[in-house]
């Protein structure tokens, strides 16, 4: 069965796993942001425990150890793998899928498309996800060990709109997967269905069976479901009502395939934490239930947010229930789970100083990455090629090679030092903040010597042509780029020839989400040719700091 526990497991399982975790994951100095810590060093978190995008995530529990992904859509790599010793202090340790599927398709921006919602699940000693392509179905990967590979994905089940899907072990060996629906694809929304898969769950087996619909009880928009069973009763958590303004709902039945009882369990109710929902339950090896789901932040993405949870007479009910009606609702601050002993603080890494051999785990592309776009280095930079201009050309919102990291937090500071090697005219290198609408701050080779310019795209999906706000002659290729990020995605460009003046360049950007993802800060290289010598930016460092 789905719990997303591991109380049931052999105890040479559980030392054998352990023993994998704790040999990788306590490895090095923990990384601590300088812009956003959860762990308040008291016995206390605060909310968002991960002030970044990681949406629609999911979480379980092996040992004493924690996993948890999210949807990561058309970037690569894909399906990010964080792991956490407390359900507070987490960190990026891998991701699950190099490229998307199929690489041709995703060789190319697929804005939107692509990783929806995976889950995580454990059972008989392999990690499992399944996730939905909203073009393609469901598919399926596992691992022994999430540190390392993870094998190919298997389409499980082929169709348009497939979508958020969650698989169920039952106490009779059979298995089962629920999943919703895309209406931009099927035409179908609100609709939750069950399909039996086979032992293995690589392939479907049984015809789907609807077992639930929103739209009669209020719910709409109801999806992201994830499948538990507990004490008899098998158990549908989904979000409904959206993203932005949603709430939590809870479906029960003694019977897999229903009927459900529904009920709302957590709602923003009077907090100022809106659309409180999507996410997964799990259970600490001390007994407690903690439910991680996300917060839609407009720019920022969908951040993480931790929440008590309860049992009462066989119903959940998630964050604080003041008034005792069965809905809690969202918690900013609280008492950190009890997993037996402390560990140190950590989060998720943000600034890079390129000297290994690996790009940091920060880092996407947003597509597949072809082989000669960029190459890390032991030298002390990270050398990013400039790509060609896509034949599609119109802005941004069609070039691959963007170099990306999730935004850290409400304000902060990032700052890279570059060091341009160009071939040719008109090839530019650059700091840029990426979404609907976009700028970027760049460095441009020009006939004589090279230009600092800053751009802006309002609407780039809609196939706008940026436009340059800013053109100052300079006559140095190693620059300082900066851009400050204020509360309410204002953006601020500034550059600098020393690395101690920063130079500001025109007026703040208001920096928007793009689609399904939040508005993104990294670097570029671009050439305007089709073919031909590529010059190339050596990044020395890139730091993410206060202001």
């Amino acid at each position: 069965m789905k719990k997303n526990t591991c109380l049931i497991l052999p105890a040479f399982l559980l030392m054998t796993t352990a023993g994998i975790v704790s040999a990788q994951s306590q490895s090095g100095t923990p990384y601590v942001s300088k812009v956003w810590v959860a762990d308040q060093a008291n016995g206390t978190y605060k909310n968002p425990i991960i002030n970044a995008d990681y949406s629609d995530p999911d979480v379980c529990r092996v040992g004493d150890d924690y996993y948890m992904t999210a949807s990561s859509f058309g970037c690569a790599p894909a399906i990010p793998i964080l792991h956490s010793k407390d359900l507070v202090n987490w960190k990026l340790v891998n991701y699950a899928m190099k490229r998307v599927v199929p690489d041709e398709v995703f060789s190319k921006p697929m804005h939107g498309k692509g990783v929806w919602a995976p889950c995580i699940s454990y059972h008989k000693g392999e990690f499992y996800i399944y996730w939905g392509d909203p073009d393609y179905g469901i598919y399926m990967i596992k691992t022994k060990d999430p540190f390392g590979e993870w094998s190919e994905p298997v389409l499980v089940m082929a169709g348009k709109g497939l979508i958020d899907s969650s698989p169920l072990w039952d106490d009779d060996g059979r298995v089962y997967l629920v999943h919703g629906w895309a209406a931009s694809r099927a035409g179908l929304n609100s609709i939750l269905t069950v399909n039996e898969l086979s032992a293995d769950g690589s392939k479907v087996i049984g015809e789907t069976a609807l077992v639930y619909d929103g739209l009669p009880q209020g719910n709409s928009t109801t999806e992201g479901p994830k499948f538990y069973k507990r004490n008899g009763f098998y158990y549908i958590m989904a979000p409904a009502g959206g993203v932005e303004q949603g709430w939590q709902i809870v479906m029960r039945s003694k019977n897999v395939y229903g009927p459900y009882e529904c009920r709302t369990v957590m709602a923003q109710g009077k907090t100022n934490i809106n659309g409180p929902h999507q996410g997964g339950w799990v259970e600490t090896q001390t007994g407690e239930s903690w439910f991680i789901n996300f917060q839609d932040k407009a720019a920022y993405g969908r951040v993480i947010h931790l929440q008590p949870m309860k049992w009462i007479k066989d119903w959940p009910v998630i964050g604080d229930d003041k008034d005792c009606d069965g809905c809690g609702e969202p918690v900013l601050t609280w008492k950190k789970p009890n997993v037996g002993k402390s560990w140190p603080i950590e989060t998720p890494a943000e600034s890079d100083e390129f000297n290994t051999e690996k790009l940091g785990l920060q880092w996407q592309w947003h597509a597949n990455p072809k082989q000669s776009t960029g190459m890390p280095s032991r030298n002390g930079y990270y050398r990013l090629y400039a790509e060609y201009t896509p034949e599609d050309y119109i802005n941004f919102w069609q070039v691959p090679n963007l170099l990306l990291q999730k935004t850290p937090a409400d304000e902060f500071t990032a700052t890279v030092k570059v060091d341009f090697y160009s071939q040719t005219q008109g090839e530019k290198t650059g700091l840029i903040v990426m979404g609907w609408n976009y700028s970027h701050l760049s460095l441009v080779k020009k006939e004589k010597g090279y230009a600092i310019e800053q751009a802006v795209c309002i609407d780039a999906e809609k196939g706008n042509p940026e436009k340059i706000i800013t053109s100052k002659g300079i006559s140095v290729s190693k620059v300082y780029l900066r851009v400050q990020v204020k509360s309410g995605a204002m953006c601020s460009f500034f550059y600098s020839i020393d690395g101690k003046t920063f130079i500001p360049v025109c007026e703040p950007f208001k920096a928007r989400q793009g689609k399904w993802i939040g508005a993104k800060v990294g670097m570029y290289c671009l050439s305007p040719l089709k073919s031909g010598p590529r010059g190339y930016a050596d990044l020395d460092w890139f730091h993410v700091e206060k202001f």
